[in-house]
């Protein structure tokens, strides 16, 4: 029996979906999905493919014209030295992604660095694919970025893949260039391979997004891994890809894609098709109005949630990652038995209607944090706020200022 999956956790976002489910007229602040539509292009090119009846069986790895397409992207946007397209695997999303290249380079005990705090699917697909997930410390003081001190001492003769995730889910945190060298570095002295999340490559407010397979050499020991969903608000579409330079390791994950999808949906691969080639705007528009948004939420939290919540506004993704004042804890509950976390999440879904995921549910070093989505529309995000307001403006809070 698989008796290793046991230890397998489920993302504590399936229990706080469930707690949602309950509420009437929520605010879903809880999921990481965007409120926009995906561009007429995607959807015009599905009805065509369902019109045209693309309704059999494609290559495992993806149809050709998009694979094409999405070597040409990464290229010429990712500067990543793809010489062909056979080193393109279209994915079931990008969590497949990391799951076909999890299942294709962890051997039993491996230990993968990740970064904590961190999108929780990580640590689970290390895991399903019975490696080691070793956290490594994002420092808040210096925007979320890694503290390379606490990064170089996780190493043991056992770690065999550095992951990397810039704009980082749940803090938002972008990477440097000098980051991003000195992290090549260490893969290249230490003899590491390196997985690349880049799922939100295109929300990126101050900074760049920098892919570190585009540095020279890199590509070679690096599998970055990408997703439609955010770029082109295709989260349901389930469309995703990765990119492969290592033939043994490509082999490797295309078996488990054919095992796991045999082919992605041929109408949503043709959908990608659409997005790609169709006109691009739509990626800047979606990042001007995710940071309207991230500003609104953020003056609505320094005047309504002030004494509660504190942090600076995310430099990518579309997260407000905020530290709870401690004292929070005593003057709502009396009590500071537990999870602050999760009691600050149970507190606002069932006192507000705010969803929202407990920090500690992305590591140990988000213990203390909650996460809120400001992807969503802007009268959901003041009617959160608004909730807020209410909360905590009549709460006794004496003592509890930052």
């Amino acid at each position: 029996m698989a008796s290793y999956l046991d230890g397998v956790p489920f993302s504590g976002i399936i229990r706080i979906r469930d707690m949602m489910y309950s509420v009437a007229n929520p605010y879903r602040l809880d999921q990481g999905d965007v409120s926009f539509d995906a561009p007429d292009t995607v959807k015009t090119a599905m009805a065509r493919a369902i019109a045209e009846n693309r309704s059999h069986y494609l290559q495992t790895n993806g149809v050709p014209r998009l694979r094409d397409l999405i070597a040409a992207k990464l290229r010429a946007r990712n500067g990543i030295p793809i010489a062909d397209s056979e080193d393109v695997l279209v994915t079931n999303g990008g969590i497949h992604g990391l799951y076909i290249t999890c299942m294709a380079i962890v051997e039993p005990g491996d230990e993968v660095l990740i970064p904590d705090p961190e999108w929780p699917p990580t640590a689970g697909n290390i895991l399903a694919a019975r490696g080691v997930p070793v956290g490594y410390r994002l420092d808040e003081s210096t925007g979320w970025r890694p503290d390379f001190a606490d990064l170089e001492s996780k190493i043991t003769p056992k770690t065999r893949v550095l992951y990397v995730n810039s704009p980082n889910n749940p803090t938002g945190g972008v990477l440097t260039r000098h980051d991003i060298e000195r992290l090549a570095a260490i893969a290249r002295d230490r003899h590491l391979w390196v997985i690349s999340d880049e799922a939100y490559e295109d929300v990126v407010f101050e900074g760049e997004q920098i892919s570190i397979a585009s540095l020279p050499g890199l590509y070679d020991r690096t599998i970055p891994f990408y997703t439609f969903s955010k770029s082109y608000a295709m989260t349901g579409l389930r469309l995703g890809y990765v990119a492969i330079g290592d033939a043994r390791i490509r082999e490797r994950a295309k078996k488990i894609l054919f095992y796991t999808a045999s082919n992605v949906s041929s109408v949503v691969q043709f959908g990608g098709i659409g997005a790609l080639e169709g006109p691009q705007d739509c990626i800047g528009e979606f990042r001007t109005e995710l940071r309207a948004r991230r500003d609104l939420f953020y003056a609505g939290v320094r005047e309504h949630a002030s004494a509660v919540f504190s942090g600076a506004p995310p430099a990518g993704a579309f997260y407000a990652f905020l530290k709870i004042n401690p004292r929070w804890h005593a003057a709502s509950t009396g009590s500071s038995d537990g999870s602050l976390s999760w009691r600050m999440v149970e507190y606002l879904i069932k006192n507000g209607r705010i969803g929202c995921v407990p920090g500690v549910d992305f590591g140990p070093g988000g213990e203390g944090y909650v996460r809120f989505c400001f992807a969503r529309e802007r009268a959901e995000l003041a009617g959160a706020l608004g909730s807020m307001k209410e909360l905590f403006g009549r709460m006794s809070m004496a003592g509890a200022g930052n």
